[in-house]
């Protein structure tokens, strides 16, 4: 049996109160803490104890927000403000711009946008989209706005005009139309009509280069200071087996559209002619697509009236010759080809190797296939699964080194 010490007088109590004061801390520390688990399990659940005493709502990180936003916006339209980056004429320099989209039911919306360019283009409109008519086979689309551009190139008429040559003039345009689009086979067969009114003001330029007015006078040059007011009606037949026209990489479209621009004075009044093509070809599972384009576009006025300058058929910039100049080629019947090596990166980014080559010419059994103007590049396009984004390339033709920024596909 272990001796048991019994203090048995005041100096011996405090001996031992020394002693157990000293000892304390150590002790008691050792107390305070708890055993050691004898098995996993225990382990285990002595962990989630003490994580329950500092348990707190979860506080997503910034950066992963953002990236939410940004996957919300890619998967297509949504309710809300949004970029809008569209210019309301091609050459008008990078546009700035919002736009607001609100569903007024299940599927119909209405859509306000703007843009603004340092060149000073202007673009405001609002549109009602009705998409899911006559059980998903029909959409009708109604818009009405107003744009503005100042400083639009005019480098005369024909495929010999010389670059040096060009002019600028600017334009008001009011405008409201209607554009039904029905699909008997939902998936086929296109049938496209539709209706519209604008008043084209056509004025002297501004920018870097000389006014239209410097270079030509109303005889030389038609529609030159004129102001028609047109309706304009357009049919559209075609088969269109396409993802979507905003982004595709398999399927096609091919069509025919007509369109008759009715003066008010009978001053202005012609008729146009709209033969293209696209064929998306894919490869490897869509990782490679070989994408081939072609339009013919073809006018004639109507008796005892001309074509404004303004209204021709052209090529270059944007989607069409992007090494040239926009508005580079005009004339009263255009030809285009185009062909793309398309590479897919990821979900969202594709690249892209292309060529352009066409020409315009007065009469469209002129359009002479040795007069070709062409060009060749490299771009990247920055896309949601039905529609592009961002297309930044770079196009190289016999005139310049040209930087092409659009917010559409090149078709």
């Amino acid at each position: 049996m272990r001796p048991v010490f019994v203090p048995t007088s005041k100096s011996s109590v405090a001996t031992v109160l020394a002693v157990v004061t000293l000892l304390g801390p150590a002790t008691s520390k050792a107390a305070a803490q708890p055993p050691e688990p004898a098995t996993r399990e225990a382990a285990i659940e002595m962990a989630q104890a003490e994580k329950q005493t500092t348990l707190h709502p979860y506080v997503e990180p910034k950066g992963q927000r953002v990236m939410e936003k940004l996957q919300t916006y890619l998967d297509g339209p949504h309710d809300g403000w949004y970029p809008f980056l569209e210019s309301a004429y091609r050459g008008g320099g990078f546009p700035f711009g919002a736009g607001y989209r609100r569903n007024v039911s299940s599927y119909n919306v209405i859509d306000v946008r703007g843009s603004y360019t340092l060149g000073g283009y202007k673009r405001a409109e609002a549109e009602f989209v009705a998409p899911r008519l006559f059980q998903r086979r029909g959409q009708l689309s109604l818009l009405g706005g107003w744009r503005e551009a100042t400083q639009v190139g005019f480098f005369g008429t024909g495929i010999d005009t010389a670059v040096g040559d060009r002019t600028n003039y600017s334009f008001q345009r009011p405008y409201a139309s209607a554009l039904f689009t029905f699909k008997p086979t939902r998936n086929l067969w296109t049938v496209q009509g539709g209706a519209e009114w604008t008043k084209w003001s056509q004025r002297s330029g501004k920018g870097a280069f000389p006014s239209v007015e410097t270079s030509f006078t109303p005889a030389t040059l038609s529609g030159l200071g004129a102001e028609p007011t047109y309706l304009h009606s357009q049919g559209t037949v075609g088969f269109d087996w396409r993802t979507s026209p905003g982004y595709s990489r398999r399927g096609g479209f091919y069509g025919v559209t007509f369109h008759d621009y009715a003066d008010r004075d009978n001053a202005f009044g012609f008729q146009q002619l709209d033969y293209e093509a696209i064929q998306h070809l894919p490869i490897v599972r869509e990782a490679w697509a070989l994408s081939l384009h072609g339009k013919a576009s073809t006018t004639s006025s109507k008796d005892g009236q001309a074509i404004p300058f303004f209204m021709l058929p052209s090529l270059g910039g944007g989607s069409e010759l992007r090494g040239f100049d926009s508005w580079r080629f005009r004339d009263r019947n255009s030809l285009l080809f185009q062909a793309e090596w398309r590479i897919m990166v990821n979900r969202y980014l594709d690249t892209a190797f292309f060529y352009d080559t066409g020409t315009v010419a007065s009469r469209f059994s002129d359009l002479d296939l040795h007069q070709l103007k062409s060009d060749y590049g490299f771009g990247a396009r920055f896309h949601a699964p039905f529609l592009t984004l961002l297309r930044v390339e770079v196009a190289r033709s016999n005139e310049r080194l040209k930087l092409v920024i659009g917010s559409s596909a090149s078709f």
